[in-house]
This record gives structure tokens, sequence and C-alpha cells, in this order.
């Protein structure tokens, strides 16, 4: 672009309708929050010093959210309409030449290929500005957009205001404005709240600027639905379901095999690699990274995950905060809950549960174990039923097995810890000291058999049920 651009994005406000304590754009959809997609947006077209956006309420958590994106932000302490909203960037933007884009932060659909067009359209130096618009079915409640026979935007007409051949008209303002700087911050000057809300609209600025002979242009885009504010959860619904719907297209055109893709549902910031499966009813949420030729089963869900090429995740396994080598295999029914590095090759086998806990290249733990705030070495074998006791009620405690350990099924692990290189741990054991390498250990009490004691419990209990 040969001019300067400066966005402002407007999020003060709280959305009533959403029917929560919860700022409105706050609320996410795609897996990210209304504000942050709106940023991200305009972040295609700008830098970020470049990008203003009001808060108000909730204004510490707004900003919170997105002071990683390195935008600016502009306070909007009462919340007095949409033309007083802008005016809070004047003292920041009045003085800076070029185009001045406006957005609502309500718009979690709206790409910046749309916003591209619309400052294309405010670009011509005979115009003041352009506004964004479209046409709908239905455009009752909307302001109808009225165009001279130049096809210049002649007034835009609420619909209480609407005469009924106005009322006609479905092609509707969608609140999204480029200006002219030079031209916008003298007509924001006039606006007044004459109004029964006594708010200043932003709207207003359209008719002093017609009025001073200036010409506005509609850019209409073509889906009514990028546009469209979202006011209630139905309507946040139906965004995130086009956004998710957008974003298993792309990873299917991207070489991803996606079983039943209205089923998955993968948030905006999930990378997966090409032939990779994806079954029905999973689910991939915040910056997992999936790589090639892996599978990941129905209804698993991972969470800022790592997958490493050719790993399988079976069904119904929850995997949070973990990192998997290459060619492992975690499940079914496991869960892996924050904090975990899985070297390649491991298996992590059904109701087995890990917390911080690091398995080296080829360790096993196949079926209902518990292995919490633990290192298992390489090519090591963990039994059913094995648990690593890391809690004395107060504090946690390590354990450490070195590699090529055999650990017998139901055994206990006392933490602190250690258990050395290719040891044994025998079957039901409670391990409650260091074991040394090459070690065979044994932790459990004396089997006592007593001759016909069956029968004697058979009789001792007949004898009460009498």
């Amino acid at each position: 672009m040969s001019e300067s651009v400066h966005v402002v994005v407007m999020a003060a406000g709280l959305g009533t309708r959403m029917r929560s304590s919860k700022a409105k754009v706050l609320h996410e959809a795609g897996g990210l929050t209304m504000a942050e997609l709106i940023v991200r947006q305009a972040l295609r077209l700008v830098a970020p010093q470049h990008i203003r956006v009001i808060v108000g309420h909730q204004a510490e958590e707004v900003q919170r959210v997105l002071s990683p994106y390195g935008v600016q932000f502009a306070l909007q302490a009462q919340q007095m309409g949409t033309g007083h909203a802008v005016l809070c960037t004047r003292e920041f933007l009045e003085h800076q030449p070029g185009q001045l884009l406006i957005i609502n932060g309500d718009c979690p659909l709206l790409r910046a290929e749309t916003l591209q067009a619309l400052l294309e359209a405010a670009s011509p130096a005979e115009v003041a500005g352009a506004i964004l618009t479209t046409v709908l079915d239905d455009a009752t409640g909307y302001g109808r957009i009225v165009r001279d026979d130049r096809d210049a935007l002649l007034a835009i007409v609420e619909e209480k205001s609407a005469n009924p051949k106005q009322k006609q008209i479905r092609e509707i303002n969608t609140g999204i404005y480029c200006f002219r700087a030079a031209t916008f911050w003298p007509a924001l000057a006039q606006v007044r709240p004459d109004n029964p809300a006594r708010e200043y609209y932003l709207t207003d600025v359209v008719g002093i600027l017609h009025r001073e002979g200036r010409t506005l242009l509609p850019s209409v885009v073509a889906d009514p639905r990028e546009v469209l504010g979202v006011n209630n959860r139905v309507e946040l619904a139906a965004a995130d379901a086009i956004l998710r719907e957008r974003t298993v297209t792309a990873l299917m055109l991207h070489g991803v095999t996606i079983e039943k893709p209205s089923t998955v549902t993968v948030d905006a910031d999930v990378q997966v690699e090409a032939d990779t499966v994806i079954e029905a009813f999973a689910q991939l949420r915040g910056k997992t990274r999936i790589g090639a030729e892996c599978r990941i089963g129905a209804g698993a869900l991972l969470r800022n995950v790592v997958l490493a090429d050719g790993c399988q995740v079976q069904p119904y396994c929850v995997l949070e905060d973990t990192a998997v080598g290459q060619s492992s295999r975690i499940g079914p029914f496991a869960r892996l809950r924050g904090g975990n590095q899985l070297g390649a090759h491991v298996h992590v086998g059904n109701f087995v549960e890990l917390k911080k806990t690091t398995m080296a290249d080829g360790a096993k733990a196949n079926h209902l174990a518990y292995l919490g705030d633990s290192a298992i070495g390489a090519n090591t074998n963990v039994g059913a039923g094995t648990i690593t006791c890391n809690y004395d009620g107060q504090h946690k405690h390590h354990t450490q097995i070195g590699d090529g350990c055999f650990i017998g099924s139901n055994s206990t692990l006392v933490a602190p810890l250690t258990v050395g290189a290719n040891s044994y741990v025998a079957a039901g054991s409670v391990i409650t000291h260091e074991v040394p390498s090459n070690a065979l250990a044994f932790g459990r009490a004396r089997q006592a058999v007593k001759e016909d004691g069956a029968e004697l419990v058979r009789r001792k209990a007949a004898s009460k049920d009498g």
C-alpha cells in the first residue's frame, strides 16, 4: 500500500446479550478469543504498532490476551457509542496521515482479504473513504445502504427511519469503515449525541462527509456470514462451526485425512503434517503439533501436545502438555496429564496415567499403571498395576528408574526412590529403598498357606448365616 494505514479495533463493550460476566471479545470461537481473531487478520495488513485496540469492560484482561501481539491500546472508560469509542484514539492517531481502518471486535469470521479490498476501495485520492457492506435476504433491523446514481454512498438509513422503498433495500452497513484520516477527524469532531441514547454514533460521520460533498464508496463482501457480528451464544456457536470447518478443510487440502470432518474439532493454532489420519470425534486443541504419518484415534483429546512422525494415539486418550517421540504408541484409554516427555518407540497402554514423567526410548508401560514425577529409562518395562507413590501428603517426590529394568506387576514404588539400571523388581513388591543396578528386589510379606483353610472359612460363614 502506498499510504500508511492505522487500524482501530473496537473491543470495549460488555455484550449484554451474551448473558455473561465476561467481555464479549473474550469469548472464543475456533480456539481463539474473538479479539485475537480480529487482531490476527489486521496483522496480515499492518505492523502491530499501527493497531490500536479500544478497551473498556475488563480492559486488563483484554490487554493481557492481546499484549503478546504487540498492539497498542486506548481506554474507553465510559461506553458512549461507536463514535465516542474511536474518539478515544484521537490523541494517538489524529496527526497520523493515511487511512484509518475501523473494525468491530465481534466479527470473528472477517478475513484479511476482505479488509484489503476495503482499503483498496478507499485508496483513490478523490474519495474520503469506503464502507464495507453486504447483501442479506432479510435486511430487517440493519442500516440500509442508499446509493446515488454513480453508485457512491448517499446515506445509511436506519430501520426506524427508513421509508417503505428504502426498507426494500437488502444492502446493509456492517459497521466496518475505512476513512481518509485528514477528512475523518474534523468530521468526527462534529458528531453530537442528538439521539435518545445520548451516544456518539460513527454512522453520523457518513452524513457529515456527504453534506461536505465528500465521496464515500461501498465495498461489498459476497458472503454475509463473514461480516455479521456475534451478539449471543447461538451466533457464537455458529461462528465457531464455520471457523472449524475452515480449519479442517485447510488441513485436508494440506494432505491430512480426516474421517467424518464434521465431528472433528481442531483449534486455530494446531499444526498437522501430511499423511496423518484423524478419526471421528477427535479434538486437537491449543498449540498441538502433529507430525507426518500419525494416527489420532476416535474420541481422543490432545491439548498442547507435540507428536513426532509415525505416532499412534489410539481411541479415547487424553493428552495434555506432553511431547511424544517418533513411532510411539499411546492408549487406548490412556491419560497423559502434563509435563511428560516421551522418547521414540515408547508404549503407553490402556488405563495408564502419566504426570510429569519422562520415558526414554523404547520404554513401556502397557497396562493399568500410574507414573507420576518419575523418569523411566530406555527399554524399561513397567508391569500392570505399578504405581509411583509420589505424594506424602505434603510434598511431591521423584522416582528414578534406570535403563533396561523390569518392574513386576502390582509393584508399589515409594518415592523418593532410585532403581538402578538392569534391575528387576518382583511382582507385588513394595519398594521403599534404593535398588542397585543389576539387583533383584523383593518387598512383600511371606506367603502363608493353611491346608483345608477354605473349608474352615466356608463353615464359619455358614454358621453366621444360620
